[in-house]
């Protein structure tokens, strides 16, 4: 059996849900049609799913069609969850792309769509909710060429649009899409011009086939997911138009993790699709550099949610348990499958999170840390100071869903401040320094010397270890290799705050000098036996010294938005970019739209995204992508170091 990997994106509130619920029930997955407003759906099990009629946590369910099994993992459609989208994306085999009948393509549908063709995947658009007054399907298939893709093309006519009967009916052939499908297919191309005979209805759906799957092209297919009409037909397109991607069995294991959740004993759980080989229960795999893990139970689509099983093979998607120190984004394997590694933007803003019980505090960092763990994009500040416990965001949606799942999961009732700017610090200039064994100033018994360099945008953060193995007490570390890894993690640990409390990056810093205490060693070394925790808790010393000596300024992040508002609402828009010190990189027309690129603060960008509405008439779209840090202007903003 064939294997399709399907997602099914969408604008909030277009139906995606209840798509998934349909497809569902019309395999026989389901007796009964779960509901979106009674909480009552397969896929949205967060209650702040329920309660708001979004999604928020990727899901998978599966159902076959004929002779093609589809996982169906249905994702989050709100600009905060990009980061999840993306994951998703990553394995996906293809797309339902779904739109209002009613509201048409609107302003996140735009964002979802980039989206898809930027990573290639292959996608069918479905316009759901003809039944509902308003329908009109010439105006949103025109607004799907002119706004989401040019090459599309109906695979069929509705009618009775606006009411309970509203239906749809497949073209019985595909020629009129042989004009579109020739732009691409010069054999097409020539059979059209000469009249040949052969141009008959299986050439063209060949074709439609192949180009769908290479993503030239996208079918549009009418229906109302609510009362099932057209979605037979969607259906039978998955199965056709949609490229199976089953890999090798037999080939070398390679997963890629895209999602993590906790079982009934707090054991981890990690979503893995598989992209090569087969995976047996008790397999010891490999999952990044030095990490590791023994596979105790797997649990496999198969129809509806995921049974258990001995193994589980290319073009699959399981549970896999067992794996203690796995993480989202995570390559099980020696090459770790097609998928590859997404880079997410930073997020942008952290707010304190506070337990209003005071008792709770203990339970509100376990969790907390938990919860960084499914998501490795949302990072726990602790500062031991002031007793306070910081979390990084993308948005304010994000924030509700932190505080409601550790209201519904783990019984804790937080508040959160005012979400604040999460800025870094880069180095200016070069700086070094020495902390020496029996030193007035060192109270570790450890020598250590630092050098801190400014490395380049976007470099990250660069250790080497450039000692002697003689230097190193291999009785703690055992190798060199092991020292530099531990030494790496002390560092990047140490510069989680620079010296205004921010995280430093951009630099290189280089283990320059290093000496250990024995007990029977020369007297500039003897004294007690030196520990691990001795080279761990010297490394911030030296490192702040370090740090002091280059300088560091203080950066924001900065995003590049792309603008799509419609033209007679650009002379509100200028001003109001002028004002938010934007830098307005181009500006073109594009239809009844202007296109406007421009870079600004990521700050700057959020109050953007909240007076656009506004600014559009709600038909302003802002998809932004992060430009990387630049320097403060004026007082350098601080704050405070744990």
């Amino acid at each position: 059996m064939s294997h399709v990997n399907l997602g099914i994106l969408a604008h909030v509130d277009a139906g995606k849900t209840t798509l998934t619920e349909r497809l569902l029930y019309e395999a026989g997955v389901i007796d009964e049609l779960g509901s979106v407003d009674a909480g009552t759906t397969q896929t949205d099990s967060l209650a702040l799913e329920r309660q708001r009629g979004i999604t928020i946590r990727s899901a998978v369910t599966s159902f076959s069609i004929a002779d093609v099994h589809v996982n169906l993992i249905d994702t989050p459609g709100h600009p905060d969850f990009i980061a999840e989208v993306e994951r998703v994306l990553s394995v996906l085999d293809g797309a339902v792309l779904v739109v209002s009948a009613v509201e048409g393509v609107q302003p996140q549908t735009r964002i979802l769509m980039r989206a898809l063709r930027r990573l290639h995947i292959p996608t069918l658009v479905f316009v759901n909710k003809i039944d509902r007054p308003g329908a009109d399907d010439e105006r949103v298939l025109a607004e799907i060429s002119e706004r989401l893709a040019p090459a599309v093309t109906p695979m069929g006519k509705p009618h009775a649009l606006g009411t309970r009967g509203a239906g749809f009916a497949p073209f019985p052939s595909l020629n009129r899409a042989a004009e579109i499908l020739a732009e691409r297919d010069d054999r097409l191309l020539a059979a059209l011009v000469d009249g040949d005979s052969r141009l008959d209805d299986a050439w063209v759906r060949r074709a439609l086939a192949a180009q769908t799957r290479r993503g030239f092209v996208h079918p549009v297919f009418f229906g109302a997911a609510i009362t099932g009409a057209g979605v037979a037909a969607l259906a039978a397109g998955i199965a056709e138009l949609l490229p199976a991607s089953d890999g090798d069995p037999d080939g070398a294991v390679a997963a890629t993790v895209f999602k993590i959740e906790r079982g009934p004993a707090g054991e981890k759980i990690a979503y893995a699709r598989m992209f090569s080989g087969t995976l047996r229960v008790r397999d010891r795999v490999h999952f990044g550099a030095d990490r590791e893990g023994k596979v105790t139970s797997i649990a496999a689509f198969e129809s509806g949610p995921a049974v258990q099983r001995r193994s589980v093979s290319a073009g699959e998607v399981a549970k896999l348990s067992g794996l203690a120190d796995i993480r989202i984004g995570d390559r099980i394997g020696e090459t770790g499958g097609e998928g590859g590694a997404h880079e997410f933007p930073p997020p942008t803003l952290e707010s304190v999170v506070a337990a209003r019980d005071s008792s709770d505090g203990a339970s509100l960092r376990v969790a907390l840390a938990q919860l960084a763990e499914q998501d490795p994009l949302i990072d726990v500040r602790q500062d031991d100071a002031l007793g306070e416990i910081s979390v990084s965001l993308y948005g304010d949606v994000q924030r509700e869903v932190i505080q409601a799942t550790l209201a519904n999961d783990y019984g804790l009732d937080v508040t959160f401040r005012e979400a604040t700017p999460l800025y870094v610090e880069r180095p200016v200039a070069a700086g070094e320094a020495l902390e020496v064994l029996h030193g007035e100033s060192n109270p570790f018994n450890a020598t250590l010397g630092l050098a801190v360099a400014p490395g380049s945008e976007g470099s990250g953060v660069d250790v080497s270890v450039c000692v002697d193995a003689y230097s190193i007490p291999l009785y703690v570390y055992k190798t060199r290799e092991k020292f530099a890894g531990h030494m790496n993690d002390y560092v990047r640990r140490a510069l989680r705050e620079g010296l205004r409390g921010w995280p430093v990056t951009d630099c290189v810093v280089t283990l320059t000098t290093c000496a250990y205490s024995v007990p029977d060693g020369p007297p500039s070394r003897r004294g007690p036996l030196s520990t691990a925790a001795d080279f761990r808790k010297l490394t911030p010393l030296v490192l702040v010294q370090a740090l002091e000596r280059a300088g560091t300024v203080v950066c924001e992040p900065t995003v590049r938005a792309r603008l799509e508002v419609p033209s007679a609402s650009i002379a509100a828009l200028m001003p109001a970019l002028g004002r938010l010190g934007a830098v307005v990189e181009a500006s073109a027309p594009a239809g009844d739209l202007t296109v406007v690129e421009t870079l600004l603060s990521a700050v700057r960008a959020r109050d953007l995204q909240r007076r656009l509405p506004s600014l559009t008439g709600g038909e302003g779209v802002l998809e932004s992508t992060f430009a990387g840090y630049q320097p403060v202007v004026g007082e350098q903003p601080t704050r405070n170091r744990s």
